[in-house]
């Protein structure tokens, strides 16, 4: 493998790690289902009700 792939594939895994190819899974589902997305702004405020709100399996 190369460097420059090396660097591809760490690049990928450290947005998946953050969560930010969530954002960029998001805007490409909404242009193939032909719907607005909502703003980023938006999207992580829903994204943390969700992790806050809608927890399981946490013991405290």
């Amino acid at each position: 493998m190369t460097t420059k792939e090396l660097g591809r594939v760490a690049w990928s895994l450290l947005r998946q790690a953050t969560g930010e190819a969530k954002w960029d899974d998001y805007l490409a589902r909404c242009e193939r289902e032909g719907v607005r997305p909502m703003t980023r702004r938006e999207f992580e405020r829903q994204r943390d009700h969700e992790r806050e709100h809608l927890t399981q399996g946490r013991c405290c």
